[in-house]
């Protein structure tokens, strides 16, 4: 399933890097931990989701979920979400093909809420929202939280979970644009709708979050790739773009893992042996070039995660591990 169109690319490079906002900390003398933050947008692949889940408990990681509210709607009932200045029932990414698939996924976003996995917010129909008012964003933002905290009773799924309303109206907040689409817009609807966090920048190389108020912004970064390097975001589909102009070249997977896998160590070392700025790296439920870029993070987080001065966390968690330490940096 292809999550987004060729044409994209230039739009996605367009947006200007964020600043870094805070000097980076040390502990009592020491180093600080190394943070490493990772995402999956989207989240509707089942035996993804299996599979991502799996390598927490190996590891110990912890990841963000960037859900799409479309995943819990099935495409029969695609007029319960109605998307800002277009009729009900539209989606750039489809719907779910029935009510056996998203009992399934209810059950793997509750299971992986409860391993300590981060639920976050992805919008709906995953539209290019860059020309959006605050009113339509906060018509998509409603919209999400509706329907998941619908997504059982909406459905007539049996063994809704104690909590889950609380999760979906109260528990997710955190935000990532679909097309990594920012403006003041969707900030204020943001702040608005109870979020703490968006995650749809893109920086010059890994930076602290910014602040405005109690919303934090942090930028996937850039990190050089490839035999002669060069910059390219830090996320799955870019790779998939670079290395294959977005088609699928099942010969070169092989190849298309190792440069990612020497991208993202390579990224990791420069950070770990100096300033020790968290590095953000982004993933789809696209198993894109026959998985490469997913096995590539499986050996990544296999040999990171698990080293002791080492933190694979969710943006929340970040947040509430560093947030005093920013503030007393950025005075």
């Amino acid at each position: 399933m292809r999550i987004f169109s060729r044409s994209i690319i230039t739009a996605i490079f367009a947006f200007l890097p964020l600043g870094s906002a805070f000097a980076t900390q040390s502990n009592g003398g020491k180093p600080s931990p190394q943070y490493v933050l990772i995402s999956f947008d989207g989240a509707h692949d089942n035996k993804l989701w299996q599979r991502s889940r799996t390598l927490g408990r190996k590891t110990g990681a912890r990841f963000t979920y960037f859900l799409s509210c479309v995943f819990l709607i099935e495409r029969s009932e695609r007029a319960r979400y109605h998307p800002p200045r277009m009729a009900a029932g539209r989606s750039n990414v489809g719907f779910a093909s029935s009510r056996e698939e998203i009992a399934e996924r209810l059950d793997n976003i509750w299971g992986a809420h409860l391993e300590g996995h981060e639920m976050a917010s992805h919008g709906c129909g995953h539209f290019d929202g860059t020309d959006w008012s605050t009113a339509d964003w906060d018509q998509e933002l409603k919209a999400f939280r509706r329907i998941v905290a619908d997504g059982y009773s909406a459905n007539g799924i049996f063994g809704e979970p104690q909590g889950w309303r609380a999760l979906a109206e109260q528990g997710i907040t955190g935000f990532r644009a679909p097309y990594l689409a920012t403006g003041k817009p969707v900030q204020e609807a943001l702040k608005a709708n109870g979020f703490r966090y968006q995650a749809s920048g893109v920086t010059q190389g890994p930076e602290l979050p910014q602040r405005d108020g109690e919303l934090a912004s942090f930028g996937l970064p850039m990190i050089p790739e490839g035999p002669m390097p060069r910059p390219v975001i830090a996320m799955d589909y870019n790779l998939y773009v670079r290395h294959s102009a977005g088609f699928e070249k099942p010969s070169r997977s092989r190849e298309f893992e190792e440069r990612t896998y020497q991208a993202f160590k390579a990224a990791f070392d420069k950070q770990y042996a100096g300033s020790r700025i968290p590095l953000q790296l982004g993933f789809h439920f696209v198993a894109m070039n026959a998985g490469a870029y997913w096995r590539a993070l499986e050996r990544f987080a296999g040999e990171t995660c698990t080293k002791p001065d080492v933190r694979c966390v969710t943006y929340s968690e970040y947040l509430a591990n560093t947030a005093p330490a920013e503030r007393h940096a950025e005075q």
